[in-house]
């Protein structure tokens, strides 16, 4: 059931894919952790792989940047290809000082300013929400590995270079109660409500808008381990 953005089979991914943005963070995770690893997509370098974790049948792919990204390849997931839980796994800027530099938070809720919603089923909401039960999971498994978690509302945001008010993120952690600012889950949470399906958002901050602290794009692409590791404890704990 190939699309234009995906050459796998039915059949070729797991119930649960773990989602980061970097196809090569990817291409990491798969080579790190998951045992009898295939490659079922490649299409435009978005690669995506299956393969076994504790046992558990994993998948791991790439959703590129932004919403529009996110929002094809999470909608074919769910609707052509019987993927039930995407957990995204990401990096993310902080806008508060209490989140430093490699600190892992789990978003309870995403704000955007985004039109995705209404323009794709009519939804005006700028707040979308992960999955109740997913959310649970992933604290379960953060407990049990004994990696400390920040769970709060992030800020989905469609654009990366901001001309305007430097100071505008303050304005969105007084008004909206967000504490750090990613692409991607609004897109990814709303597509899981329209279709009946699973998502959650596991984030490593990678810089702050607040020390100037900040990862090397090498670090971005090949740390984010405990991030990576409460994900796929999830993953493997699913029915």
């Amino acid at each position: 059931m190939a699309t234009p953005h995906n050459k796998a089979n039915p059949g070729d991914f797991a119930k649960t894919v773990l989602m980061p943005g970097d196809p090569l963070r990817a291409k990491m995770i798969a080579d790190t952790y998951l045992s009898d690893v295939r490659l079922v997509n490649d299409v435009r370098g978005m690669l995506g792989y299956t393969g076994t974790f504790n046992g558990r049948p994993v998948s791991v792919m790439g959703s590129g940047m932004g919403m529009p990204s996110v929002g094809i390849y999470s909608y074919e997931l769910y609707s052509l290809y019987g993927v039930e839980n995407i957990i995204r796994i990401g990096s993310a800027g902080a806008y508060v000082g209490e989140l430093n530099v490699g600190d892992v938070v789990l978003a309870d809720s995403a704000y955007s300013e985004s039109s995705f919603a209404k323009v794709q089923n009519g939804d005006p909401s700028e707040v979308q929400y992960p999955s109740a039960s997913l959310n649970e999971k992933i604290r379960a498994a953060a407990k049990t590995l004994g990696i400390p978690m920040t769970e709060s509302r992030i800020h989905s945001s469609d654009v990366f270079y901001q001309d305007g008010d430097p100071d505008y993120f303050k304005k969105l952690v007084t008004d909206q109660g967000v504490t750090c600012v990613e692409m991607e889950s609004f897109a990814l949470f709303h597509n899981a409500k329209a279709l009946g399906k699973q998502a959650a958002c596991l984030l490593t901050i990678s810089d702050s808008f607040v020390s100037h602290q900040e990862m090397s794009a090498e670090d971005r692409q090949n740390s984010l381990h405990d991030m990576i590791r409460i994900a796929l404890t999830c993953a493997a704990s699913e029915d």
